[in-house]
Order: structure tokens, then sequence, then C-alpha cells
């Protein structure tokens, strides 16, 4: 196991459950629904890469040549997908005009969308008994 994917997975769950809960009672009543559903798209893919962190961290695997790329791949991927759609949602209701980190999102997406071909290449790369 590693416990450095399985904390971090666990503070990503922790945190989706949260923000998903202020955004859907908090500020439901302040955000428009397309600001509300790209909150929650924030909050969605947030939730599956914690849960992709647990499976990782839980998952032995004989050679794991990638495993730290893998990691900051999805932790800066999170951070700058979930992050800049929290801020640019909620960018309405601050005086901070956060439209300038929109280039932020894809970043972020490229982030994760790297992550996950490495981790393709790793469960190829395993022998099948």
């Amino acid at each position: 196991m590693n416990r450095k994917f399985l904390i971090t997975g666990a503070i990503f769950g922790l945190l989706a459950v949260i923000i998903g809960a202020f955004g859907a009672h908090g500020l439901k009543p302040l955000l428009d629904v397309a600001a509300r559903e790209s909150f929650e798209t924030g909050v969605k893919y947030q939730m599956y890469h914690g849960l992709l962190l647990l499976f990782i961290g839980g998952f032995r695997m004989p050679s794991f040549r990638f495993q730290k790329p893998i990691f900051f791949l999805l932790l800066f991927g999170v951070i700058c997908f979930s992050g800049s759609i929290y801020l640019l949602a909620t960018n309405n209701l601050t005086t901070i005009d956060f439209t300038a980190i929109a280039l932020v999102t894809p970043l972020g997406g490229t982030l994760l969308i790297a992550a996950w071909i490495f981790l393709l290449v790793e469960f190829i790369k395993i022998k099948s008994k």
C-alpha cells in the first residue's frame, strides 16, 4: 500500500463532500444553474480522482515505474481543474475577477488525462498469470 496515495485520496474525498455540500446548500441561492452545474463538475472530478488515488494506493503492482509522476499529475490536475472551476463558478460572488485563470482548467484536465495514460501503461505492463 502507498500511504501518500491513500492520504491524498482521502483528503480529496473529504473535501469533495464538504465542498459539494457547501455548493448544494450554501451556494444554491447565489449561483445560476450553469454556475451550479459547473461547480458540481469540479466536485465530481475531484471525487473521481480521490477514489482513483485510493484505488492506486491499495493496489500492489510489482514494478510501479510511474508512481511518482502519476501521483503529481493527479494532485496538480485536481487542484488546477477542480480548483479553477470552483473559482470560476463563484466568480460573480467576489470582487476578484477569476476569469484570468480560465486556462488553468484545461491544463488541469490535461494533467488528469496524462495520469490516466501513465496508469494505463502501467496496467498494460502487468504480466497475466
